[in-house]
């Protein structure tokens, strides 16, 4: 058995992530400011490719946006392993944000943000897991269905004192 840090995990795991996540605008997908590390919204997609699009409840399912918040975390993560290296220096994640796109009358948003929040359960152990907003939200970006927030703290003690970004190339 691999140990129980989050890079072992995702082999135990057979968890292959994506690549990381292209922006879709004028901004970056990472900063880091001491010991924290603040994602920007991430989503459903493997790299710049859409994997879903549409409204839970409406165009698709709740196992579909539980799919989604899926896929937008493993992202993040790509983004998150991009940035430092490696997924061992992640203390803790401070933060877990998910926004669905739903109609008015939706009811199962816990279901969905069950996605991201279970796949950090099983990366990241539960001494890591986050707290966790969950928002149904009139649209998002692109059409998608959802939109991730993530903040994580960094064990690493040598932070400089700017803030570090990183873009992909």
């Amino acid at each position: 058995m691999v140990g129980r840090d989050p890079e072992g995990r995702l082999q135990e795991l057979g968890i292959v992530l994506p690549p990381p996540p292209t922006p879709f605008g004028a901004y970056v997908e990472a900063i880091q400011s001491g010991p924290l590390l603040f994602l920007s919204g991430m989503l459903p997609v493997v790299g710049h490719d859409p994997v879903y699009f549409g409204r839970v409840g409406e165009e698709l399912s709740v196992l579909e946006g539980y799919d989604a918040a899926r896929t937008a975390c493993l992202s993040g993560i790509a983004a998150a392993r991009s940035h430092l290296g490696s997924l061992n220096s992640v203390r803790r994640i401070f933060k877990l944000g998910v926004y669905i796109a739903t109609s008015h009358t939706f009811r199962e948003h816990p279901k969905v943000a069950d996605g991201a929040s279970e796949l950090l359960l099983d990366i990241f152990g539960a001494e890591r897991i986050p707290p966790r907003i969950v928002l149904g939200v009139t649209s998002i970006p692109l059409g998608m269905p959802v939109e991730i927030e993530l903040i994580l703290e960094i064990e690493r003690k040598d932070f400089a004192d700017q803030p570090q970004t990183w873009r992909q190339s």
